[in-house]
């Protein structure tokens, strides 16, 4: 039983509904964590005496079984201090963010790219450099350049994506003064 405080009248501890969904909680980022891949997980600050328990839950493919070892997992998880469970769920919500943040990058570039190559690429290139100043302008015009001849001569497209990689570098390597998402991104590219 929970008790109260009898001065105050209080209960001393968590009432079972709120313990229960506080394992629950802690159940359901166990899931998320055995879904993820090993690169995933090492990016996570999980403490290592949780490692094996992760990938032997992860290793087990019958439902009851596996079901077993989960909440053996999350136990094993309520054992640590909340503040690392906290470091857990922050870096995984931060992990997400960030891959939203990067796959935007990449459609700016993609966007960029097909301007670069377009019709009006002369003045897309200008648009690029007065908002990257940091850009190399010399190397940036040679890929436009040799992407335009390897689509005239239908090669293999190396300046094609080279190119892609040094506008995703320009992007990332800092910010614009405005924002550079002015078009929509081709479908079926090249990279």
């Amino acid at each position: 039983m929970r008790g109260r405080d009898e001065d105050t009248g209080e209960f001393l501890s968590p009432s079972r509904s709120a313990q229960r969904r506080a394992a629950l909680d802690v159940l359901e980022l166990g899931e998320h964590l055995v879904a993820m891949t090993a690169t995933q997980l090492g990016k996570l600050p999980i403490p290592e005496e949780l490692l094996p328990h992760i990938r032997d839950t992860q290793r087990i493919t019958s439902h009851g079984a596996r079901k077993r070892q989960l909440a053996f997992l999350a136990k094993q998880m309520r054992k640590l201090d909340e503040d690392a469970l906290e470091a857990i769920r922050d870096a995984m919500r931060e992990d997400g963010e960030t891959a939203r943040r990067e796959t935007a990058a990449l459609h700016r570039a993609e966007a960029l790219r097909e301007a670069l190559l377009g019709d009006d690429g002369d003045a897309a290139l200008t648009d690029v450099l007065a908002q990257y100043p940091h850009a190399d302008r010399q190397k940036l015009r040679q890929l436009v350049r040799n992407s335009r001849e390897e689509r005239a001569k239908n090669k293999p497209p190396r300046a094609f994506r080279e190119l892609f990689r040094e506008l995703r570098d320009v992007l990332t390597g800092g910010e614009a003064s405005t924002d550079a998402d002015d078009g929509d991104e081709d479908e079926d590219s090249h990279d």
